[in-house]
């Protein structure tokens, strides 16, 4: 479609600071990155918005055993979890869009889809457990979570503290696309796959039949907009623009790249297999399969990265 954007928001960046991570402190976060969405949405473009979920599923996991422990009530399995999150910030995201725009004058209407992504249930991923859900831990409360809980797995994540890992199969087909495409072509900003969407295997009758797991977002998103046939995909993240050498005195940020030169910096092994490196291979898969540019910045500068005035643009070939 033209003019189709997909936006990615990190559900890490829903929960801004530690001791403010309350519904109401995301909502707070939710409509501060509503008011870019909608600037992005009065340049003309018809959006899409998808979210992660990482730390509200850990939330949510983690109320559902205190419930188990304290009053006996049945514990929520991991896909009722995603499946939850998915309705919580998809109703914020869709709220605070609905807010921004009356305020604005502007008659744009927003709707979630609560969507359901096919996995392969013989993916290695399940016998290898990657994705990290839930809060950091200190060193000392992740050994005592893991006698708590002798069978999570949890790994140092990026330097920022430990947490739980959980399968993470690749995605291969969104089950709900076509309803997404029939919302945006009746004029609606679609907010969808939340949280890399709710993992379902297709069983031999072929119903489907959900899985415990956590389908990296931004490889669930950079799907839907191949499937859907989206011109631009955006990755929203903590930097304004993807840097090599990172952290070193020869730290470089990258504006405009191509597919090659990115594929380059993937191989020197800039990009942290737990941070930025599952954006970059989403972002190749994206292009690879059709799509015209990926842009990679934080959610402050979407407007300014829509303009090319900010972000780290990917393409399938620079202009010299």
């Amino acid at each position: 479609m033209e003019k189709l954007v997909i936006v990615a928001i990190g559900g890490n960046s829903l929960v801004r600071e530690n001791g403010r991570d309350s519904v109401q402190d995301q909502y707070e976060a939710v409509s501060e990155t509503a008011v870019n969405i909608a600037d992005m949405v009065a340049e003309g473009f018809n959006v899409v918005v998808t979210h992660g979920n990482g730390p509200q599923v850990g939330f949510g996991l983690r109320r559902s055993e205190i419930a188990n422990e304290v009053a006996g009530m049945p514990s929520v399995p991991l896909v009722n979890c995603g499946a939850e999150t998915q309705g919580g910030i998809g109703y914020q995201i869709q709220q605070a869009l609905i807010n921004e725009f009356a305020k604005r004058g502007m008659n744009k209407k927003v709707a979630t889809v609560i969507t359901q992504v096919e996995v392969s249930p013989d993916d290695p991923n399940f016998k290898n457990p990657t994705k990290p859900v839930g809060s950091f831990f200190t060193f000392e409360l992740a050994e005592e979570m893991k006698k708590e809980h002798p069978d999570w797995i949890l790994i140092e994540d990026s330097g920022r503290g430990y947490r739980r890992v959980v399968p993470s199969p690749k995605p291969i087909n969104i089950v709900e696309k076509d309803a997404i495409k029939t919302l945006i072509e009746a004029g609606f900003v679609v907010v969808a796959v939340g949280g890399g969407g709710i993992p379902v295997v297709k069983t031999e009758n072929r119903s489907y039949e959900g899985i415990d797991a956590v389908i990296d977002k931004d490889f669930a998103t950079s799907l839907l907009a191949e499937q859907i046939q989206a011109e631009t995909l955006i990755i929203t993240t903590g930097v304004s623009r993807v840097c090599i050498h990172f952290g070193k005195p020869n730290q470089k940020a990258l504006e405009n790249i191509s597919i090659e030169e990115t594929k380059q910096y993937v191989a020197e092994g800039h990009f942290p297999p737990g941070s930025m490196l599952p954006k970059i291979e989403a972002s190749l898969n994206f292009l690879e399969k059709g799509g015209s540019r990926v842009i990679i910045t934080n959610p402050e500068s979407l407007k300014d990265a829509i303009q090319e005035k900010a972000g780290t643009h990917i393409v399938k070939k620079t202009t010299t």
